[in-house]
């Protein structure tokens, strides 16, 4: 749910980058960080265990404009990949507004792209939120490689919501601006509508 700061006039939104592990999160994140200007960024903080690692920074992207009067903040997470830090995975879902799945293309990464996207489903469903009423973007990454799904057939496997999905390269940065910026325009469509 959206975030209002009045005294500073703005509205925060959370966007969590969700998806599998070493499937391009972090490196999606990561490459917003370095391209976004340094005058409208906060600083990318990890918050890291021995074995986990979760990324966080905000901006101020001033080409998206005012809702209601107010700039509007972003606020980017990635969760652990792995299955095993669900408990952090559901901690950083909280309060939400906006997801980018990201799947790794790979054609032997299948696996763990459906356990990821279905933990994402039930995570959401267990807080009370549907990735139906979020801001949602489809982010099909790796797509430089060579033994990789057709986007079409990722498509068919993970996006029964009907979300915009977008082939990307973390490491090169293609896609990864046009899935950042649809999504944000989503959750303020929903803050404008609401």
């Amino acid at each position: 749910m959206a975030l209002i700061n009045l005294a500073a006039g703005e509205i925060n939104y959370k966007i969590v980058y969700y998806g599998c592990a070493l499937g391009g999160k972090t490196s999606s994140i990561q490459y917003v960080y370095r391209k976004v200007n340094p005058e409208v960024k906060g600083k990318l903080v990890s918050i890291a265990t021995e074995e986990e690692r979760t990324l966080y920074f905000d901006f101020l992207p001033l080409e998206l404009g005012k809702v209601r009067g107010l700039n509007t903040r972003f606020h980017l997470y990635t969760v652990p990949g792995q299955r095993q830090y669900n408990a952090s995975r559901k901690l950083v879902i909280q309060g939400v507004d906006g997801i980018v799945f990201v799947a790794d293309s790979q054609l032997d990464r299948l696996d763990d792209n459906v356990d990821a996207y279905l933990n994402m489903w039930d995570n959401l469903e267990e807080q009370d939120d549907s990735p139906l009423d979020l801001g949602l973007a489809m982010q099909y990454n790796k797509r430089d490689l060579m033994e990789i799904f057709p986007a079409r057939d990722l498509d068919e496997l993970f996006n029964q919501t009907g979300s915009p999905s977008f082939e990307s390269c973390a490491l090169s940065g293609e896609g990864i601006f046009d899935t950042l910026r649809n999504v944000c325009k989503q959750v303020i469509a929903r803050t404008e509508a609401g």
